[in-house]
């Protein structure tokens, strides 16, 4: 699913950001990523949707060699994964509806086709009443579970999540915590960056700890592991 082999990287202005990362993560996993502010978690999870290249190494997703990959191919390959921020990145003209159904449009999917499948991840994660409304009409939890529905509305392998709680208030946290277990529960791998302590500890999954570059920790159904 996804294999990272001897992973570095160094950006420009000679930071080193990962440093010997190897990592094997397969089909179905539920994953926290956690480490201190600035240990490179980012720049793991931008690798795995090719928004930043490893200086050295070989990251294979879906079969797929990412080092060897053509830039035309790299929408493909992103077709597979959906990718959750911190900050919804919504269109604010377009209606919750229109939000999700544009994910779709992109690639060409049938209006009917668009509209039934729209309607199922609304249902998902609970604002099938909501379809019709503007993102700032939602509170933040709204926002977010619309930033789930688009992210997952084309069936991906992957769900990647970075700090999707991060903005949300405790309650509204679990809600959130609930639609990707259920997107997980339905075989997609979610691989999450957070800092919320409590989360990790209370539902346990296998938690990659990266420090400094370099993965320290990999335990499943581990602790978070730092103080907060």
């Amino acid at each position: 699913m996804i294999l990272m082999k001897d992973i570095y990287k160094t950006y420009a202005n000679g930071v080193t950001a990962l440093n010997g990362i190897n990592i094997n993560i397969d089909q179905g996993e539920f994953v926290y990523i956690v480490g201190p502010s600035g240990a490179g978690k980012s720049t793991f999870i931008k690798m795995i949707y090719r928004e930043v290249k490893p200086s050295s190494g070989s990251i294979i997703i879906n079969n797929n060699d990412l080092s060897e990959m053509k830039e035309r191919k790299v929408p493909f390959l992103r077709r597979d994964i959906g990718v959750i921020f911190q900050d919804f990145k919504l269109l604010p003209k377009l209606t919750v509806y229109e939000n999700i159904a544009f994910a779709l449009e992109v690639i060409e999917e049938s209006p009917r086709n668009i509209r039934t499948r729209v309607m199922e991840v609304l249902e998902l994660v609970g604002l099938k009443n909501k379809a019709r409304f503007m993102p700032d009409e939602l509170s933040g939890g709204e926002q977010q579970r619309v930033t789930i529905a688009r992210a997952i509305v084309n069936n991906p392998k992957i769900v990647i999540a970075d700090e999707p709680t991060g903005n949300l208030d405790p309650e509204t946290s679990w809600g959130i915590m609930e639609v990707f277990e259920e997107i997980n529960s339905r075989g997609t791998t979610v691989i999450m960056a957070t800092h919320s302590k409590e989360i990790v500890n209370t539902i346990k999954r296998r938690v990659i700890a990266i420090e400094d570059g370099l993965i320290v920790r990999d335990e499943y159904r581990g602790d978070y592991g730092y103080e907060v």
